[in-house]
């Protein structure tokens, strides 16, 4: 129920009902949220929360200035530090970093970065507080399949301690028992794998562009 049938909705409630705010759910979808303009025009009624989600802990305050931003396309910037703030632990952030700068950075470290991403919430979700995202071409449409986190998790998991630290000991037999132990296939723990070194030579690349260069920080 989104547009000019929750403003009915809403406008119907607040005339049987006494109503002291309300509640914008479904703001997780393509709606930008211009709904919130109309309800609060027809009650007069503060918009307490936003839902993000089908759950409870879905719930976050509203601000008007952020849904003013969305509205106009422009994104949500400060919901995002929000969010990164709350789920990012800042000391594993920073050794993380300092890993990253020598290119030591493991399957461990991914495995977190993963995490901590999760925890933000959806992917698509994530990259549409980001201003200008509407106009990049197909993100829109971008379905992120939650199904491929997961197996990229269980594959990782799979792996020993060493083979985290050193993927480049995993041989055709340990790729073989990978992919039993985590329901996945050989070529799913291959995908996995390039995909690692490919991040790692990004990695070594933007740090060889940062040497001798004061203040630099990697992009992550």
């Amino acid at each position: 129920m989104t547009g000019q049938d929750a403003v009915k909705v809403t406008e119907t409630f607040n005339e049987r009902l006494e109503l002291t705010g309300v509640i914008l759910t479904k703001l997780d979808g393509d709606t930008r949220g211009g709904a919130a303009l109309s309800v609060k025009a027809v009650t007069g009624k503060p918009i307490k929360f936003v839902g993000m989600g089908e759950k409870t802990d879905a719930l976050e305050p509203f601000y008007p200035d952020r849904m003013a931003s969305r509205i106009l396309g422009m994104g949500d910037i400060l919901t995002l530090i929000d969010k990164a703030q709350a789920n990012v632990d800042l000391k594993k952030a920073q050794e993380m970093e300092q890993r990253m700068r020598k290119a030591e950075m493991t399957l461990d470290d991914f495995l977190e970065q993963m995490q901590q991403m999760k925890n933000m919430g959806p992917l698509d979700q994530i990259l549409g507080m980001l201003p200008g995202a509407g106009k990049i071409k197909g993100l829109k449409d971008m379905q992120v399949d939650e199904k491929d986190m997961a197996h990229t998790e269980a594959i990782i998991r799979s792996m020993t301690p060493e083979e985290r630290r050193r993927p480049q000991i995993i041989n055709g037999s340990r790729r073989k028992r990978i992919a039993a132990g985590s329901g996945t296939s050989i070529a799913d723990v291959n995908r996995l794998i390039k995909q690692f070194e490919q991040s790692q030579k990004l990695i070594k690349q933007f740090g060889q562009m940062g040497k001798g260069k004061k203040g630099f920080k990697l992009p992550f």
